[in-house]
């Protein structure tokens, strides 16, 4: 009898055991629900019970393995397919928190006419896809915009679980205005190219900020003086890691340390001042700038240059780039 009566006793220290859990565990979901006034309490922070089924896109660290957020870890851990640009590299970062996930798909620029079918197959069956990039924040110099694309055609949710950026890391560090600033990503690689490329963007009023190669970046500082001008810039490497450096000077100045110290090691950010406020260009300087530029140039190309670099008519400048070459000519 005194041994029914233990047993007895354990079920019933179990039963209420079990609603004290469930008790707590409503006035956890309780605390989490917002107030009159919209805000939430700290409570909300907490992992969630459930996730509502859809495509998230969930920012990771750029460098330091701890700048990741408690709702990335939690969708992480979660979702039914992590979607990455290399799953070594993802695999790591699951790993380095303790993530164990069987379902990593190859996700990147290469593949995802491929791959964003495969993954849709996952969505369209009620599954949680979480989509990472090798560092930083999704959708920027990636192919994700076409996945969310597809989602929002077929009418699947899309959530943002925001973290780290390179872009908004390098705008801190850099010191220039961030009221207004432009997003550039890499110039293009080959010289001819990359100097009409900044000719379309000299103009504009932002501060810039730009991903560049070790490799190329002494070429493309030199490129930038000689488009932007003189300019105020910041060179960032290996931020948030342990040799993080923040370079300052002028474009020339740039330049000019990179060709003689040769190609920095790490992941290279630049963010480029916006232009000085001018007057009106005067005609002989535009002359100039258009017989040097046709050195090497063709009309059209110097023209184009011109025009964005002083403001004026591309119409204008394509007119005084054919009267200086066929003078040249004559």
């Amino acid at each position: 009898m005194a041994q029914s009566g233990k047993k007895h006793g354990t079920r019933s220290q179990a039963k209420a055991g079990k609603r004290g859990e469930e008790t707590s565990a409503s006035r956890s979901i309780d605390a989490g629900r917002g107030t009159d006034d919209g805000s939430r309490s700290p409570e909300a922070s907490k992992p969630q019970q459930r996730l509502a089924h859809g495509l998230y896109i969930v920012a990771t660290p750029i460098g330091n393995a701890a700048d990741i957020t408690l709702r990335a870890l939690d969708i992480l851990t979660r979702a039914d397919v992590i979607a990455c640009e290399d799953t070594r590299v993802t695999g790591k970062l699951l790993k380095m928190h303790g993530i164990q996930h069987g379902k990593l798909i190859s996700y990147h620029e290469h593949n995802a006419s491929r791959a964003g079918p495969r993954l849709m197959e996952h969505l369209n069956s009620g599954e949680i896809v979480a989509l990472v990039s090798d560092a930083g924040t999704p959708m920027i110099n990636d192919p994700g915009y076409r996945l969310a694309e597809l989602c929002r055609d077929a009418g699947i949710p899309v959530q943002a679980a925001p973290g780290a950026s390179a872009v908004t890391n390098a705008l801190v560090l850099a010191g220039l205005p961030t009221d207004r600033f432009m997003y550039c990503g890499f110039a293009p690689p080959k010289q001819g190219k990359r100097r009409t490329w900044l000719g379309d963007i000299a103009q504009t009023n932002a501060t810039l900020v730009f991903l560049e190669s070790p490799q190329r970046l002494a070429a493309s500082l030199a490129d930038m003086a000689d488009i932007l001008g003189a300019r105020p810039a910041c060179v960032l490497r290996e931020m948030t890691k342990m040799f993080e450096e923040a370079r300052h000077g002028t474009l020339d100045e740039l330049a000019r340390h990179y060709e003689s110290e040769g190609a920095p090691k790490g992941e290279v950010t630049l963010v480029v001042g916006a232009p000085e406020a001018a007057g009106a260009p005067d005609a002989g300087d535009i002359d100039a700038r258009l017989r040097t530029l046709l050195q090497t140039d063709s009309v059209r190309e110097a023209s184009s240059r011109v025009a964005a670099e002083t403001g004026i008519a591309r119409r204008d400048a394509y007119n005084r780039a054919l009267a200086i070459k066929a003078d040249e000519e004559a």
